[in-house]
């Protein structure tokens, strides 16, 4: 049998759920699920609006999570431009976002669809980011294992990943032939080759989902959940594991089990293909991929050649730098720079698929001087760009070496899922030095010695105090200058930044 050397491979606890996408070896996306803190895209809310703001043609929507939702116009009024369907994408081939119908830009207004106080159904589209809630459409979509519903749009398409245009053609004919009208479906690429009764029974299945959720919605108060999304090891299943995936791996026999349950009833075929995990080492160790997560939060990746590039996430855009570092090449300093850059390119695709960095990105190639090689580096940039799923918009490069995109952005980058702030520096990244903290201290000190005080007790930071015995010279200046006597204590528990005069 053909292998394509992919693996899912699925570490799971009563706390955490993780998983590890595979190819030719290599860590190429990683998703993670807590108990207490699960995804909600996909989820279906009854939700009341309890802000309409016309200046940004938005509302906030109260569905019952820890903030309001965003709701655009252009996520609510109708009509839609027909879809390009050799453009749409499903879910599996979009990173897990909600698939929606191209539209044309809205011509009504946010106050003239919505009113505060009014109910309505939304669906989450995107995780709350940071300090931004979730942002919710009412355009609803319901992922089965070959077909997305869209109940409320009148369409079929098809994934743009089937390439064959005679089954193409004959899948959309069985959708259509089957569809009630009034209803739109996108054939998903996991569908290619499928049986029209396989077909059927998704559909229905979907149609009789949509179904329980009206019914729901006619009974539920506002906010209320209709519909939670499956949890991440039964979506992987469904979305992820086709005919493409070697093996599925999952180390828990508790997990394993509602997988096989899932397998059997909607993909029979592939039961073979999952494995419980019978080794004695973590699985997740055994396979490499714990030193592989940890290199993926590192901000420099080295590369083959002894070059490396930096990745700087920010909160608007990621800054990614370019740099030959060790390598020093063989010919001239123009064929070292391509070779470098092309490299580079390889790598900022894999890491901007393994990291999930979304919106804007700006990666800063090394200067060429010749417009064949940055002609090169563009074109090696936008194909290897093909193999992700996310949605990519990609401007020229310069004459400066610059190339601007945007990644779409769904849910949190892995340094957003798995780090928070340093409680240092307060995410700055840098904190201020000791001698000019010495400086701030020096004209603290100076004001408060002003006054009827006789003695001062300054409390710093082990590092500010271990430089004060450096270099007392401020101390003793301020000791001489006042005729008082000033005492140093060091407190353990204090910010570099920060100390206390008493």
């Amino acid at each position: 049998m053909k292998t394509n050397n992919i693996e899912i491979l699925i570490n799971s606890n009563p706390f955490e759920t993780r998983v590890a996408f595979v190819e030719q070896g290599r860590l190429v996306e990683f998703y993670v699920e807590r108990g207490k803190d699960l995804g909600i895209t996909g989820n279906i809310y009854k939700g009341k609006v309890v802000r309409v703001l016309p200046g940004m043609q938005s509302a906030f929507v109260e569905v019952g999570l820890h903030r309001t939702s965003f709701l655009h116009v252009s996520d609510v009024k109708e009509p839609f431009e027909d879809p390009d369907e050799e453009g749409e994408e499903d879910t599996a081939d979009n990173g897990g976002e909600i698939p929606q119908p191209r539209r044309r830009e809205p011509e009504a207004r946010i106050q003239d669809v919505v009113k505060e106080g009014q109910e309505i159904m939304v669906q989450a589209a995107k995780e709350p980011m940071g300090t931004k809630g979730a942002r919710v459409t009412s355009y609803i979509s319901l992922p089965g294992r070959y077909l997305v519903f869209m109940p409320t749009y009148d369409k079929v398409a098809v994934s743009r990943r089937i390439d064959n245009e005679r089954e193409r053609r004959r899948l959309r004919d069985i959708v259509r032939g089957l569809k009630k009208p009034g209803h739109g479906f996108i054939i998903r690429t996991v569908c290619e080759d499928m049986p029209e009764e396989d077909i059927k029974a998704d559909m229905e299945y979907l149609v009789r989902l949509w179904e329980s959720i009206q019914r729901k919605r006619e009974t539920l108060p506002a906010p209320s959940a209709l519909y939670e999304e499956l949890p991440l090891t039964l979506r992987i299943i469904r979305d992820m594991f086709s005919k493409d995936v070697d093996r599925l791996v999952i180390d828990t026999k508790e997990e394993f089990d509602k997988a096989a349950k899932f397998v059997e009833e909607f993909m029979p075929g592939l039961s073979g293909r999952l494995e419980l995990y019978a080794g004695a080492e973590d699985i997740f160790d055994a396979h490499g991929i714990e030193i592989e997560m940890t290199d993926a939060l590192e901000r420099k990746v080295w590369l083959r050649s002894g070059g490396h590039i930096v990745i700087d996430q920010m909160e608007a855009l990621t800054a990614i730098d370019v740099n030959t570092g060790k390598f020093v090449g063989k010919k001239n300093s123009d064929e070292t720079i391509l070779r470098t850059n092309l490299e580079a390119v390889k790598e900022v695709v894999y890491q901007l698929r393994l990291r999930n960095i979304g919106g804007i990105i700006v990666i800063d190639f090394i200067d060429m001087a010749r417009q064949s090689d940055r002609e090169k580096v563009y074109g090696t940039l936008k194909e290897s760009l093909r193999i992700d799923k996310a949605r990519t918009n990609i401007l020229k490069i310069s004459e400066l070496g610059i190339v601007e995109m945007t990644r779409k952005r769904v849910r949190e980058s892995l340094v957003q899922t798995m780090c928070e702030p340093c409680p240092y520096c307060e995410g700055n990244g840098h904190v201020k030095g000791r001698d000019t903290v010495i400086m701030d201290i020096y004209r603290e000190l100076g004001r408060a010695l002003k006054g009827a005080v006789k003695k001062v007790t300054l409390y710093v930071s082990p590092h500010i105090a271990e430089r004060l015995r450096e270099d007392s010279g401020p101390i003793e200046d301020l000791e001489r200058r006042f005729n008082k006597r000033i005492s140093i204590k060091q407190e353990d528990n204090l910010h570099q930044e920060r100390y206390e005069i008493e």
